[in-house]
């Protein structure tokens, strides 16, 4: 039973991380058309994270490859189940990364137009897809021996689409801070400004979510048992009041900081509740996903929890190299200076 609980845990520590480094991702590729007015200050926001973007989505293959090796129950009827939307969502990814590569092969202002569009569409569309997947999880699936009974436009319940929503809120925070840090002059302020002025709008949704979770859900039930574990919704709350607190003190470093760790006390607040539940059930709990029921045999999780302690500081040390590599702020001059800018 520890291993089922050591993956679970490690599965949301894997996704919270992700949420964590591509959220700025897909909030600044949202916001870029936004504060970048002209191309040459486009690319510098598209070269902010141009270097590590790519990096940042192992999580995703390693939270997915997570998923289908310890759980493959749940991660094959997820598949199954919300096939249409995660189908969405990777066809978004994918033309995402190609945007970036393929915005800078022309010089036309249609021709980077259309691409400076595309990432718009497809930052947007994986930030809300993914609140509305996990809120859904969150949630529950109606899901009893016959199998799933809904489909796509099923899942755009009022519950899912506020969990959409906050999504889009908390990586447009995210991205509009990340990329006040990576830029300088009018576009950095720019950034620092509007991630003040989305702040409201984030915490008037996050309040929302917390109240709406109350009903919707059975995610409380795990705090109620455990007091404990309220650390993590009360790490959220004051994380996120402590980003506005931070920016009135012109302090974006430690305003990121703490948007990081909004976002990873945000996703922890949600899987923990879950516990031990990976999709509950809404018509009948026995047919709920649990850690239990979904789980690979004991040698599996043995052997791939051996992987994990070689394999994933290896992850983590080559991502902080990365960052440390491109920690420095980038200048027009810089980006149009360089043959490889996007």
């Amino acid at each position: 039973m520890e291993f089922q609980i050591t993956w679970f845990v490690l599965w949301g520590v894997l996704w919270a991380v992700y949420f964590m480094l591509d959220g700025f991702v897909l909030g600044g590729g949202i916001l870029h058309r936004v504060l970048a007015k002209t191309d040459a200050e486009r690319r510098v926001v598209i070269n902010a994270f141009g270097p590590v973007w790519d990096g940042n989505e192992v999580w995703l293959l390693t939270a997915g490859g997570a998923t289908f090796a310890a759980f493959p129950t749940a991660y094959a009827q997820m598949f199954s189940y919300l096939y249409t939307a995660l189908f969405l969502l990777l066809a978004s990814l994918i033309v995402r990364g190609v945007s970036f590569e393929f915005r800078s092969k022309e010089e036309g202002a249609a021709w980077r137009g259309t691409w400076d569009t595309v990432i718009v569409v497809t930052s947007f569309l994986p930030a809300l897809l993914f609140g509305v997947a996990f809120g859904n999880i969150f949630e529950g699936l109606p899901m009893d021996a016959q199998g799933y009974h809904g489909g796509l436009l099923s899942l755009l319940n009022p519950y899912g689409l506020v969990t959409g929503v906050l999504f889009v809120l908390l990586f447009l925070v995210h991205g509009a801070l990340y990329l006040s840090l990576k830029t300088v002059g009018s576009l950095s302020k720019k950034a620092e400004d509007l991630a003040k002025t989305l702040w409201l709008p984030l915490t008037v949704v996050a309040v929302g979510f917390l109240v709406f979770t109350a009903f919707a859900t059975k995610l409380y039930n795990t705090y109620l048992a455990h007091p404990v574990l309220l650390i993590a919704p009360v790490l959220a709350v004051v994380s996120l009041l402590s980003i506005r607190a931070l920016l009135a003190k012109a302090a974006p470093g430690k305003a990121f900081a703490a948007s990081c760790l909004t976002v990873l006390a945000v996703v922890a607040t949600g899987v923990i509740g879950l516990f031990p539940n990976l999709i509950p059930s809404t018509l009948d709990p026995n047919y709920s996903l649990t850690i239990f029921n979904s789980s690979s045999s004991l040698y599996t999780l043995k052997i791939m929890t051996a992987v994990a302690l070689i394999f994933v500081p290896i992850v983590i040390l080559y991502k902080i190299w990365a960052y440390r590599v491109f920690r420095e702020r980038l200048t027009t001059e810089a980006v149009l200076a360089d043959h490889e800018a996007y």
